[in-house]
């Protein structure tokens, strides 16, 4: 039998695993096409006299059996598939009529229109979907589509919710600082494919609008004085969601395991029997001070910083201008922890910035000295959220242009080279 591209096809998944495949011809493209067949598991027999260095190799550590010698009929015996890719239009066209004669399905990798089955272009999704393209037989454009198709369930943006229920899990997802196209691939094919959202207060908010109407989303954000949940309630919530047989994404705002207890509800979840993965998220205490144009390090300026969220961490930690200090949740503390920075001998004049709502477009960078910033504040009315950043790489902001009286050692805030 010999199909034209104008005729139709049907697609159709097969299981092969276990079962007996022919491969006539070893070279590069049956090579492609072995690696696939040995993925789902067949039972491979190879007929070529020759073969390329990844088959060889496969054949000696047992992973197919390969008979170095031409193709005969009866090679065809008791196949459920073969495949034929000797470089010779002339044998492949015997293998293929042979196999017809045998009704055996056959990919005729030297004519895809005498072809009785073809390969698509195949990708798989880490939730478990798998698509495969075929392109009128065009390999190139069926592997283009099959790459836009992957990356946009990659991103997110391709339905991947289950609709048939399954084992419950729990992701813990970091959305980064706010901003929606800051969160991770992983992160947004995961959130593409969840039943249940359990949702903070800060994080990429803005997806939530994308998610499937039945998908349902949990509110516990927390603000100070004013908490949607307790920390036990929300780990109970995770496990019973996942018990329950939902995927939940808990979509966290930073990185989980940085000031995000996201540790705390991983072992919950571990000690409850649930299954969960956890993916890491841009944190606030970096990516922030980037939207003001501050690195928390520099050549030159900073070799190093320290995260704080507490008064009484600040006793502890570097007080120079040369190492970068990030407070976190310190805007109601401003006034005492520069007091404390002050009167450990950080000079007055240190640079501090803080940045209100991160990556988002009421973004607000507020720059002054380490004497006056705190009063400088109180009068503008800073709020949270809020990163505060202490320390000379403040000055390498484009924002701090015209805020701060010069360096008073200028030379050591260039770069080096």
């Amino acid at each position: 039998m010999t199909t034209s591209t104008e005729s139709p096809i049907h697609p159709l998944a097969l299981r092969l695993s276990g079962k007996d495949v022919l491969c006539v011809g070893a070279g590069k493209v049956a090579a492609r096409r072995i690696a696939q067949l040995l993925d789902a598991g067949a039972k491979i027999t190879v007929i070529a006299p020759e073969a390329v260095a990844p088959i060889a190799a496969a054949a000696a550590a047992g992973k197919l059996l390969w008979l170095r010698r031409g193709y005969e009929p009866g090679d065809l015996d008791g196949m459920w598939l073969a495949h034929t890719a000797t470089g010779s239009k002339k044998l492949d066209a015997r293998v293929s009529a042979d196999a017809d004669a045998r009704q055996t399905w056959c990919v005729n990798a030297s004519d895809h229109a005498a072809s009785s089955a073809w390969t698509p272009a195949v990708a798989r999704t880490g939730e478990g979907t798998t698509v495969a393209v075929t392109a009128g037989g065009d390999p190139r454009r069926a592997a283009g589509l099959r790459n836009a198709i992957a990356l946009a369930a990659d991103t997110g943006l391709l339905p991947l919710r289950r609709r048939r229920s399954g084992a419950g899990s729990v992701a813990l997802v970091g959305g980064g600082p706010g901003d929606p196209g800051l969160i991770t691939v992983t992160g947004r094919r995961l959130l593409a494919a969840a039943d249940v959202v359990v949702a903070d207060r800060l994080g990429p908010r803005d997806l939530l609008n994308d998610l499937d109407a039945s998908v349902r989303i949990i509110e516990v954000g927390k603000a100070p004085g004013d908490h949607l949940a307790t920390q036990d309630e929300i780990n109970a919530v995770l496990v019973a969601e996942a018990r329950a047989g939902n995927r939940v994404v808990r979509l966290k705002g930073g990185d989980p395991f940085v000031l995000g207890r996201g540790g705390e509800e991983a072992a919950y979840c571990r000690e409850h029997g649930v299954e969960v993965s956890v993916v890491p998220g841009v944190t606030s205490a970096i990516s922030v001070p980037a939207a003001a144009g501050i690195p928390v390090t520099h050549r030159g300026v900073a070799t190093g910083f320290s995260m704080a969220t507490g008064h009484e961490e600040l006793s502890e930690l570097p007080a120079r201008a040369d190492h970068t200090l990030v407070l976190l949740m310190g805007v109601a503390r401003l006034a005492r922890n520069t007091a404390t920075l002050l009167g450990r001998g950080l000079p007055a004049d240190t640079p501090v910035a803080i940045i209100e709502r991160g990556w988002c477009p009421d973004q607000r960078i507020t720059i002054d000295r380490l004497d006056s910033i705190a009063a400088t504040a109180a009068r503008i009315g800073v709020e949270n959220p809020a990163v505060i950043v202490i320390g000379d790489v403040v000055r390498i902001s484009p924002h701090a242009a015209g805020a701060l009286a010069p360096a008073a050692n200028a030379r050591r805030l260039l770069p080096v080279g």
